[in-house]
Formats: C-alpha cells, sequence, structure tokens
C-alpha cells in the first residue's frame, strides 16, 4: 500500500513539473551526472529557481554548504556541512556526484584534486555534489544547456 502511495505521489510529482518548468528540467539533464528524479526535486523544491537569487542561498538551504566550527581562538572543531536543510536534496546530490565524478570533467578534476591533495573521499565527494548544485543552479537560472568547454 505504502509503495502504491509512494508511487502516485512521484506521478504527481512528474505531472507538475512536465506542466510548469519542462524547459529547465530538459536543461537540467543535460549536465552530466543529474537525472530526472533529481532534476525534478530541484525544480520543485526551488519553484524554478526563483525563490533564491544566488548558488549560495540554494546551498545553505539544501544544507550542503561548509560551515566552520569556531569559538573564539582557542577552541576549532572540524569543518562540516550545515545539514540544516533537506536531506532528501543531500542524498540524491550525492549519489549524483558518484556517477559525476566518472563523466562530469570540471567535477572530476575537483574530485582528482581534492584526493591528490590528502582529502577524504567523502569529503571530496561532498564539495562535488556542492559543485552539482551550482551548475545546476547556473543553468536553471541562465537558461543554456550544459557545454563541457565552457570557460
Amino acid at each position: 500500500m505504502l509503495n502504491d502511495e509512494i508511487a502516485q505521489v512521484e506521478q504527481q510529482m512528474k505531472n507538475l513539473a512536465d506542466q510548469y518548468h519542462k524547459e529547465q528540467m530538459d536543461a537540467l539533464q543535460t549536465i552530466p551526472g543529474i537525472g530526472k528524479k533529481t532534476a525534478m526535486v530541484l525544480v520543485l523544491i526551488t519553484h524554478g529557481f526563483e525563490r533564491f537569487q544566488n548558488a549560495k542561498q540554494l546551498a545553505c538551504f539544501i544544507g550542503i554548504c561548509p560551515r566552520v566550527f569556531q569559538s573564539g581562538s582557542s577552541v576549532k572543531g572540524k569543518n562540516k556541512i550545515c545539514k540544516l536543510g533537506m536531506s532528501h536534496i543531500r542524498q540524491l546530490l550525492y549519489l549524483c556526484s558518484m556517477k559525476a565524478i566518472k563523466v562530469n570533467k570540471s567535477c572530476q578534476a575537483l574530485y582528482e584534486r581534492l584526493i591528490a591533495n590528502g582529502k577524504p573521499k567523502m569529503k571530496a565527494l561532498i564539495a562535488v555534489a556542492h559543485k552539482l548544485l551550482r551548475q545546476a543552479f547556473a543553468i536553471a537560472k541562465y537558461q543554456r544547456t550544459f557545454d563541457q568547454n565552457f570557460a
């Protein structure tokens, strides 16, 4: 019964996204590593990327932005993502980042650079997810398709 309800809700989400934001969804799916489900969720949660003025605001909303834990000069914690946002979208972006390091040149370069600098793989994948989110924001805001060689 729950699986049927989940399927119905997903179908309703797909219908809404196709009805109101078809062009944005098609443009987001041109980014290597982002699929239909991630594009649909990003478009619906952000109301066609109209709720945010820049990618930093979107990253904070989702909870994938880095946060410094520090109190004065003596107490220093580890830098982590803030996790105050929506965990479902973070999970989708994390899974997309695993694919993106294989097919997206800029994400692959970022991942390899961070690994070469001694960062853990998990942190490097989170950084790639953040980069994918910024790429998605740029594609949606400027109404373009993804170009690997864009400078």
